[in-house]
């Protein structure tokens, strides 16, 4: 009879440690999810600001006003203009 409350009481303290242990962990990747969700969130807005800035990068009016300006490229007038047949 001893022996088997032993038994009993070494497996409810057993399940206690457990139940904690289970706890602990659910909470902790509870934490970790937040975090992640966070730091995905901030990821999201990085990526709408990035791809903002490309649009506003790739213009047609910016590309022309860089190779004007940079590379000093003009369009060419049309005696400049030499078409090449095949």
């Amino acid at each position: 009879m001893k022996l088997l409350l032993a038994l009993l009481l070494a497996g409810v303290i057993a399940s206690g440690i457990g139940v904690v242990y289970a706890r602990h962990q659910s909470r902790a990747l509870f934490v970790q999810l937040q975090s992640l969700l966070s730091e995905r969130d901030a990821l999201n807005i990085e990526w709408g600001q990035l791809q903002l800035e490309q649009s506003t990068l790739a213009t047609h009016g910016r590309i022309e006003r860089l190779a004007t300006e940079r590379l000093e490229m003009h369009v060419p007038a049309h005696d400049e203009i030499i078409l090449v047949k095949p």
